[in-house]
């Protein structure tokens, strides 16, 4: 079983915590990478927090309502029940969503 607890991220601008408005998953949902987990609220906006890793979610850590410090756990999933798990053990998440653009090479005239 490979799980994976994410934590609440630093949503920036020296932001320390955030509230859970509402959870878009339930324990047993089967999620894709950067699909929407949860709405939260900090002091300055609502966000919706997309998942780092697609599987199934086994808990999640807090109720509606409640308020989070950034570093506390969000949300378990087990990478191993999801559509990684067929990539293999070590493999989830280390794929790029798309490729890096080509470098562009800038050539000098030769002297004359």
């Amino acid at each position: 079983m490979a799980e994976h607890t994410f934590l609440l991220p630093d949503l920036g601008e020296g932001l320390v915590e955030a509230s859970v408005l509402a959870w878009l998953v339930a324990p047993g949902d089967t999620v894709e990478r950067n699909q929407p987990l949860v709405e939260v609220e900090t002091a300055k906006s609502a966000v919706e927090i997309p998942s780092p890793h697609a599987g199934t979610v086994a808990r999640l850590h807090a109720a509606e309502g409640a308020t989070l410090a950034v570093g506390a756990p969000l949300v378990t999933i087990d990478a191993a029940a999801g559509p990684d798990a067929a990539a293999g053990p070590g493999i989830v998440g280390t794929v790029p969503d798309e490729e890096p653009p080509a470098r562009r090479v800038r050539l000098r005239p030769p002297p004359e």
